[in-house]
């Protein structure tokens, strides 16, 4: 691969947090809008229109042919040689005339499937401290991931920076044309401008969707990071039916540096216009962590370590005192160690409990390196979670992504908008390049 280019500067117009409100402004007059600069709200949804649906037949179980997607999706055969035929003519099938069956009369009989190699889609998911930057072909698998420190300091320059380094890692890729750019990000997101209040970044109104947009000339979407995973989790996990996603709800719990949580209804990521709830204070008691009493603050791996540095399970400061340190001396047989973690595990699985005995669903999912760095605790998890629940005892899932659940969500951000449009989506990435 070449080497990166060079860093780009701040988009003009952006100077200051004030000054980018009002000329990021769709009402300002003095900036394209949003359409214009194809901010796009995410699709975490299961699709439902005849092109999304026939290409979800081709993405799950291709190579397939024409008549199998008919029996697969309940539509026309001759509905589905037109969607075939137009997802063809947009490059985002292939037909596959070597695995045609032999003797067989008429295209029909040829089997179909992605035509994943020629394109990729670009995610960022925008931690408190680190950012991923992720290539994901059309499958949703990912191609490519690399870390950088989240940029602090001024939101405009931190921005810059931001769009300055995926526009360096889109350089990259000459062998795949990018089609979209999807971010995960915490805070407030608002999907139908773009713009993001993170108050743990200092970001105020941050137009993270235009600066990307005018920077890399592709279409944008964002979404609040939990309502991602959790769409990573009904679009690209479990491989359940399209029948059976649309009439479950399921809740995923995240927790990590924060804590959070999604509720998937009918087959779509419930995501409020006014942005994501939050059970960052939920009652959570513990001494042993601290005892501040609110979930996050109890169970987020800042409250972890701030308790391992003061039982000295770790250094007080330098690179020996991380998160990391405190599960290698666990698991190295310090008692004190395995009893913090065993600790954050009964608080998590109560907390748990609580909010499915409020929500009911009929899917229980667990993501982030609170659950999935440390599977020693999950056992304690659903212990607490047992002892807490008053509705009774049921499976608790682990996401299927692991520790790479970060970079899952910012994928299928991405790729939303190309799985329930793909169409529509293909024309308005070449339209925007």
């Amino acid at each position: 691969m070449p080497a990166p280019v060079s860093t780009v500067s701040a988009p003009s117009g952006v100077r200051s947090a004030a000054h980018a409100k009002r000329t990021l402004s769709p009402a300002s007059g003095r900036y394209p809008q949003a359409r214009r600069l194809h901010i796009v709200a995410p699709s975490l949804r299961v699709a439902d229109a005849a092109a999304g649906s026939v290409f979800s037949a081709a993405r799950l179980r291709g190579p397939i042919a024409r008549d199998v997607i008919a029996q697969a999706t309940g539509l026309s055969i001759a509905t589905v040689n037109r969607q075939v035929t137009a997802l063809l003519d947009a490059g985002m099938l292939r037909e596959r005339a070597d695995l045609a069956v032999a003797g067989a009369i008429g295209r029909p009989r040829i089997p179909v499937e992605v035509n994943h190699e020629p394109f990729l889609t670009l995610g960022l998911h925008v931690g408190a401290r680190t950012t991923a930057i992720v290539a994901t072909d059309l499958f949703g698998r990912t191609l490519d991931v690399v870390e950088t420190p989240t940029p602090r300091g001024d939101q405009n320059a931190a921005l810059a920076s931001l769009a300055g380094s995926a526009q360096r890692y889109l350089s990259r890729w000459h062998r795949r044309r990018p089609l979209w750019v999807g971010v995960a990000s915490g805070g407030v997101v608002d999907s139908a401008t773009g713009h993001v209040d993170h108050p743990r970044l200092g970001w105020v109104d941050a137009p993270v969707g235009p600066v990307l947009a005018q920077t890399l000339g592709l279409p944008v979407s964002l979404a609040s990071h939990v309502d991602a995973m959790a769409g990573a989790e009904l679009l690209l996990g479990a491989r359940r039916s399209a029948a059976a996603a649309e009439s479950a709800t399921s809740l995923y719990v995240y927790a990590r540096e924060t804590v959070g949580y999604a509720l998937s209804i009918g087959g779509k990521v419930h995501s409020p216009a006014s942005g994501p709830g939050t059970i960052s204070g939920l009652p959570a008691h513990s001494e042993l962590l601290g005892g501040s009493g609110r979930l996050e603050s109890t169970v987020s791996d800042e409250a972890v370590l701030a308790a391992a540095r003061k039982q000295r399970i770790v250094p007080a400061e330098g690179p020996s005192s991380t998160i990391a340190a405190v599960l290698r001396a666990a698991r190295s047989g310090n008692t004190a160690a395995v009893e913090l973690l065993a600790e954050r595990a009964r608080v998590l699985g109560g907390a748990v409990a609580l909010l499915r005995d409020l929500l009911n669903p009929d899917d229980l999912v667990v993501g982030g390196q609170a659950f999935s760095e440390y599977p020693e605790g999950l056992p304690i998890v659903e212990q607490a979670f047992a002892e807490r629940t008053v509705l009774g005892v049921r499976d608790i899932r682990v996401t299927t992504f692991g520790n790479r659940v970060q970079e899952a969500g910012a994928g299928v951000v991405s790729l939303g908008g190309l799985y329930a449009d793909p169409i529509g989506a293909m024309r308005r990435a070449l339209r925007a390049a």
